[in-house]
């Protein structure tokens, strides 16, 4: 097509009503629009197979056909229609059967969690959806400031305690994206009476047409996130998005609130994107008020990576990562595909060990290889010391510790062994894997407690929520220990120092590179890096003696 045609098509776009005369309106007016033109151009350009700007769109005609339809979330909302009502797991074998698909040990273990999700949506049902009032959007004044400052939009969000979490599923082109978003969208259980699916671009674009129309009616000053999120749950309970991702600074501002909205209306998310959460937007401007949406997504959503690393052993990493929230049908499975990835691959099979300190036996009731694992009460849950952990820390490289649940201030001692076991885990340079109750960030501080906190705080928030307070706390542990340290949720200085660093440290624990470090993994040199690190890893343990 040649550029005059797409310039004649577009020149036919439908004209703005003109702008009411209050001062100033015509200038902020013209930006926006100007914005939502380009957008919008870009998008048809996109559909049509053209050229607009520097970049280039070729397109099928029937691709172009497929992204003009799905272009709003109205008209990438379907029935569902599950007349086999079988799940991913089963269609993945019959298609295996048929010969379309290749079995893949790798890629059966994500189909596992794609399963998972599955069976609880089969069990979910979600809450009605209540649209907010137009008076509610107006900006709430209050003469009090947050915690750590700024106001508030809105009262807290609150996200259904049943709500399933989600799936992030990321990794380079080539790497099945599409065939286990097929596979989940086209086996939705029965249950689910309707479904979206709709590339992110488009949603994106569907969203701010939204929310520019709400404000030409009601004015700039409406927070019209609440509403738009409102009427798109109440099209669907479950929202697939393809190639997630976020290059745009608008939408940057109000993703995580847009996010947050709909899962508070108990729509379930599932997306693929190019990259973990970690990378999305990297660089961008203002990236900090980002930073919210990136930790609600790795909060509320399973993160799982598709790439398939192999090692010397043959035994596929698992894909997601070392810590799992919360206690669900996922969280079995989760220890069991870490505990064989880091267990002994020639006898995987799990059994006892008894080990000895200072003439105290020490049980641990499942061993494969260097790798243990106890459940919470199993090793927190009896009077322990440091000395024991240290002892353990000899004799294992691995440790996996399912069924942690939340403590309180009930539960301090509790709280500290835990700490001591953390810290004597970080120290010998070891690898730990969770499956927890809540999140790590509430795990030593209860959601009620710290409410309570805010409360007694002077200046505390008005509906700040604690996901707020937490988040805030993570990205600057040593700054906020102070804040810790003056409120009421530790007993002493030292308390609140251990909370922080335990915080911190299971964050570097949970990395790639502490993770991978050691094990042998092809792209890191294989089993030559295995024997050198178990060397380097020898020495350290010795020089801690």
């Amino acid at each position: 097509m040649r550029p005059q045609t797409l310039l004649r098509r577009t020149a036919l776009l439908p004209r703005r009503p003109a702008a009411p005369a209050t001062p100033g309106y015509a200038r902020r007016r013209s930006t926006l629009c100007t914005r939502c033109r380009i957008r919008s151009e870009a998008g048809r350009a996109l559909a049509l197979g053209v050229r607009h700007g520097p970049f280039a769109f070729p397109r099928s005609p029937a691709a172009a056909r497929a992204l003009r339809r799905n272009s709003s979330v109205s008209s990438a909302t379907v029935k569902n229609v599950n007349t086999d009502d079988i799940g991913p797991i089963q269609e993945y074998d019959r298609r295996v059967d048929r010969g379309t698909l290749r079995n893949d040990e790798h890629q059966r273990g994500i189909i596992q969690s794609l399963q998972h999700l599955h069976d609880e949506l089969r069990q979910y049902h979600a809450p009605p959806v209540v649209h907010p009032t137009l008076e509610s959007l107006k900006p709430q004044k209050s003469l009090f400031g947050s915690w750590f400052g700024g106001g508030s939009k809105g009262p807290a969000l609150e996200i259904p305690e049943n709500l399933p979490r989600g799936l992030y599923l990321y990794g380079d082109v080539g790497s099945g994206k599409t065939m286990l978003m097929d596979l989940f969208y086209d086996t939705l259980p029965s249950n689910v009476k309707s479904k979206t699916r709709i590339h992110f671009h488009n949603f994106m674009q569907d969203v701010h047409r939204r929310l520019h129309k709400m404000k030409m009616e009601h004015g700039n000053d409406i927070d019209a996130i609440p509403f738009v999120a409102a009427d798109i749950a109440e099209q669907g309970n479950v929202l697939c998005f393809d190639e997630f991702q976020c290059t745009d600074v608008a939408d940057a501002m109000i993703l995580r609130r847009l996010l947050e909205c709909l899962m508070s209306h108990g729509v379930v998310l599932v997306t693929t994107s190019n990259r973990h959460p970690d990378e999305l937007y990297k660089n961008g401007i203002q990236r900090d008020s980002f930073i919210p949406a990136i930790q609600l997504l790795k909060r509320r959503l399973h993160v799982i990576n598709l790439d398939s690393t192999t090692d010397y052993r043959k035994i596929p990493r698992p894909p997601s990562g070392v810590y799992h929230t919360p206690l669900d049908n996922h969280a079995a499975s989760h220890a069991e595909k870490w505990f064989r990835f880091l267990g002994d691959p020639e006898s995987p099979e799990p059994h006892p060990e008894v080990q000895r300190v200072w003439g105290r036996e020490i049980h641990v009731p499942r061993v494969s290889g260097r790798c243990a694992w106890f459940t919470f009460d199993e090793l927190i849950g009896r009077p322990t010391s440091a000395a024991d952990y240290i002892e353990l820390m000899r004799s294992y490289d691995a440790f996996i510790v399912s069924e942690v649940p939340g403590m309180t201030f009930r539960e301090r001692d509790l709280a500290r062994r835990f700490i001591t076991f953390i810290d004597a885990v970080y120290e010998s340079h070891a690898k730990l894997v969770l499956t927890t109750a809540v999140p790590l960030t509430e795990l030593f501080v209860s959601r009620q407690e710290m409410q309570e906190s805010l409360m007694g705080q002077e200046g505390a928030a008005q509906g700040r929520s604690v996901e707020d307070v937490m988040s805030h706390m993570m990205d600057d542990l040593e700054h906020n220990t102070e804040q810790l340290r003056k409120s009421n949720l530790f007993t002493g200085d030292e308390e609140a120092f251990a909370f922080a660093r335990a915080l911190s440290r299971l964050t570097e624990m949970g990395s790639k590179e502490w993770v991978e470090r050691g094990m042998g993994l092809e792209s890191q040199g294989g089993k030559q890096e295995r024997d050198n690190w178990a060397k380097t890893r020898s020495r350290q343990m010795e020089d801690s003696m």
